[in-house]
């Protein structure tokens, strides 16, 4: 058996997604306790990991664009996909499907189908929908009205294994924590405790490793410097303490910016890109000679420019295709790279 398969033990990665408006964001204001999304954002263009403490348990979001964003575009929000997956490696616990209780829409009925698109066809076995409400009707009151609700809501609850939870918008409610927290610890207890993964997920984590051994390495010398400054200035359990809060910070700042900038982020658009141009560029100059040099040389232009655009979509398109044929999910610990520097220091 795979030791990495269960993951951090202690922590939980929930990765809140959403069709449209600004519900994943209530949400993940609402899970942290705090503020992290203005009230009325409707969609980001960038990914997002934030941490905190939802009912005591220590989690870890991540927030990425929503499905149907006109703000950015397809090739962008394609790319913050893959980088939601560095910021969520080995992959998430569960993923939280949100939608607006109130605003249900037939075209949402499609999410299914798009989270299996973009995640693996098996990702919706970790999933819960979650329906934000603006109301003051509380537990079993608000239980029984979504199963009382109209059928495209029912539907799309049925298509995620019937499971839901619904949060209020009104911060002021919050006692619900803790039925989320024991519905998501729940629905974790019953897939046996592991994380959801898929192949792209494994590329994910293998690119911010390599990354972050990279990265570690650039700073050699910045460790070595910092250790002997403490050395002249501590002695015993406070040299110890000192080296161990310091490397902890180091490792953490190494960590986030492996996962927000790697090698699978910076060459596999640019490869599809490209490769796109360079075909689209072939086969405009050929239209192009049709009209002599100068044509061959403008058709080039316009034909490299049209062809990187779809090379670089086609490039992420494939590992969509990866994840729709993957296994059931091969699910690994993050792995951690120790040397000299990140070992505890000798008393």
């Amino acid at each position: 058996m795979d030791k990495r398969k269960k993951g951090s033990p202690t922590e939980l990665r929930l990765m809140v997604v959403g069709s449209s408006g600004p519900s994943q964001f209530l949400l993940t204001n609402h899970i942290l306790g705090r503020k992290e999304f203005a009230k009325n954002i409707s969609y980001i263009s960038g990914s997002r990991k934030t941490t905190g403490e939802l009912a005591g348990r220590r989690v870890a979001v991540i927030n990425g664009p929503n499905f149907y964003d006109k703000g950015i575009s397809q090739v962008k929000r394609k790319m913050e996909l893959r980088r939601s997956k560095c910021l969520c490696i080995p992959g998430p616990h569960v993923f939280l499907v949100t939608f607006d209780m109130e605003k249900i829409s037939l075209n949402e009925l499609r999410t299914p189908k798009l989270m299996k698109e973009r995640f693996g066809r098996h990702c919706l076995r970790h999933c819960m929908v979650i329906l934000a409400y603006e109301g003051k009707l509380e537990g079993a009151a608000l239980e029984d009205r979504v199963q009382k609700t109209n059928w495209p809501l029912k539907e799309l609850i049925e298509q995620y294994g019937g499971r839901f939870h619904v949060f209020s918008k009104n911060r002021r409610y919050r006692s619900r924590d803790r039925e989320l927290l024991q519905k998501i610890e729940r629905m974790v207890a019953s897939l046996g405790g592991v994380c959801f993964s898929s192949r792209t997920f494994l590329k994910a984590e293998d690119c911010v490793e390599k990354e972050v051994k990279k990265l570690e390495k650039q700073r050699t010398r910045e460790i070595e410097k910092a250790w002997t400054e403490m050395e002249k200035k501590y002695i015993a359990e406070d040299l110890c303490h000192q080296k161990d809060t310091y490397t902890a910070n180091v490792g953490a700042e190494i960590r986030a910016k492996a996962e927000m900038d790697n090698g699978w982020l910076r060459t596999s658009l640019a490869r599809g890109v490209g490769t796109g141009f360079v075909v689209g560029a072939v086969m405009g100059a050929l239209f192009g000679c049709i009209e002599g040099p100068g044509g061959m040389v403008l058709y080039g232009i316009i034909g490299g420019a049209v062809g990187g655009s779809a090379g670089g979509t086609a490039q992420v398109a494939i590992e969509h295709m990866e994840d729709r044929v993957a296994p059931p999910a091969r699910l690994n610990f993050n792995s951690i790279f120790i040397n000299r520097f990140f070992a505890p220091p000798r008393p």
